[in-house]
């Protein structure tokens, strides 16, 4: 089977703008939540979230085209143009059709669906603006980058509400693997902080009530008290081994596996066994070629809710047993809850520590939940014989979703 590579990496996301200036804030372990800014959040009863900050849509997306896109396109358009000039895609070393566009959104264009409809209530149904539709259906973010880069491979977008952005890069990772494309540009975007996307959170109990945001998202902390609302966008650029040593690309990481499947549960909760979620790690590790104990660390999805880590805990236990050693944290103690475009996110994480040699810390951890028995990283911890990293994913619904990287070596 083809081996499939990363060979770019781009992000808009809480802690910067650009992958290097992310990773480094990551891998020191700062925070990237402070008070929500976009609207008066007061009447939800939630003050912080983690917002992109200082993001300059003129600078890849252009002024003219950023009208014509609600954020979560915006977002998924700049961080794709990012990552595919790191990977120095271009028409004379890539045919248009060899190359795919597989994105995730857990939501779509909100704040144009909020504007329009609060439009609409008013001043009437004649005035909803003609661009609502294009703007706001949540396959625009993936029908903008290939319209702009001009891919005439499969194109087509992921909606499994928090494991959208995992699942659409480990589609992706299939579409190389199996053969029907050379280069895959994947990912996830969202841009949920707004009213409707803060207040539809807070109504179901499951945002943190905080107000200091150093311990607002508190990861497998007894503490913790729900998750914090994140935004942004992050694309990687997967290429078949041999169409990237072809135009000389600069390999940053190898996907090795794939594992996804329901809990068939509940719509909201997670099987509290953590059996199918097992399953599915189980699947990436064994399409990897390797075993649990290969694994040097998981990038945990981590939310800050009950429910999810001791769902999450019981999966890595089955996995890895009771005594295991692998390393674990959620950066959704830095980052926020990015909802459809965190799997990407944390994507982008993990292969950027498999590089450094460096796992990011599970910022804020103070009283560890006692309930859930893994091995989280309190501080940046130097492993520069890391191999292997795992990030796991799951969304409402059931969905699950886990893979597999491997430091890139020949």
């Amino acid at each position: 089977m083809t081996r499939v590579v990363i060979t770019g990496m781009g992000v808009v996301a809480p802690l910067g703008n650009d992958v290097e200036t992310f990773m480094r804030r990551v891998l020191a372990g700062e925070l990237g939540i402070g008070p929500i800014t976009k609207f008066d959040s007061q009447a939800t009863g939630v003050s912080v979230a983690a917002e992109v900050v200082d993001f300059d849509v003129t600078k890849r997306v252009g002024k003219k085209k950023a009208k014509r896109m609600d954020l979560f396109s915006q977002y998924a358009l700049d961080s794709a143009l990012a990552a595919m000039d790191q990977a120095n895609i271009t028409p004379e070393n890539t045919d248009p059709a060899d190359m795919g566009v597989i994105y995730g959104s857990g939501i779509g264009g909100l704040t144009t669906i909020q504007e329009q409809v609060t439009h609409m209530v008013e001043k009437g149904a004649d005035h909803i603006s003609p661009m609502f539709v294009p703007k706001s259906i949540g396959n625009m973010a993936a029908a903008n980058i290939a319209i702009e880069i001009g891919a005439q491979n499969i194109c087509t977008t992921i909606v499994t509400a928090c494991s959208s952005g995992a699942n659409a890069i480990g589609e992706a990772y299939r579409q190389i693997k199996e053969g029907r494309a050379q280069v895959m540009v994947t990912g996830g975007s969202e841009a949920s902080i707004n009213e409707i996307g803060i207040g539809g959170f807070a109504a179901l109990s499951t945002l943190s009530t905080a107000t200091d945001p150093a311990q607002a998202s508190l990861p497998f902390d007894a503490r913790r008290q729900g998750f914090v609302m994140g935004e942004g966008g992050a694309t990687l650029i997967l290429e078949s081994l041999e169409h990237a040593q072809a135009h000389n690309a600069i390999i940053l990481g190898e996907i090795t596996g794939y594992g996804t499947n329901c809990d068939a549960y509940h719509m909201t909760s997670p099987n509290p066994n953590g059996e199918v979620a097992a399953r599915a790690m189980q699947m990436a590790i064994a399409e990897s070629q390797i075993t649990p104990a290969d694994v040097d660390y998981v990038n945990a999805h981590g939310t800050g809710t009950v429910a999810n880590e001791l769902a999450e805990s019981a999966a890595l236990q089955r996995v890895f047993g009771t005594n295991n050693k692998v390393q674990v944290s959620s950066t959704k103690s830095m980052t926020g809850h990015l909802l459809g475009a965190a799997g990407a996110l944390e994507a982008v994480i993990t292969v950027g520590a498999l590089t450094a040699g460096i796992l990011p810390p599970n910022v804020g951890l103070q009283t560890p939940d006692s309930d859930c028995q893994v091995n989280l990283i309190r501080e940046p911890q130097s492993a520069p014989d890391a191999q292997y990293g795992m990030s796991n994913s799951f969304g409402f619904g059931g969905h699950n979703a886990v893979l597999v990287f491997k430091k890139w070596s020949d």
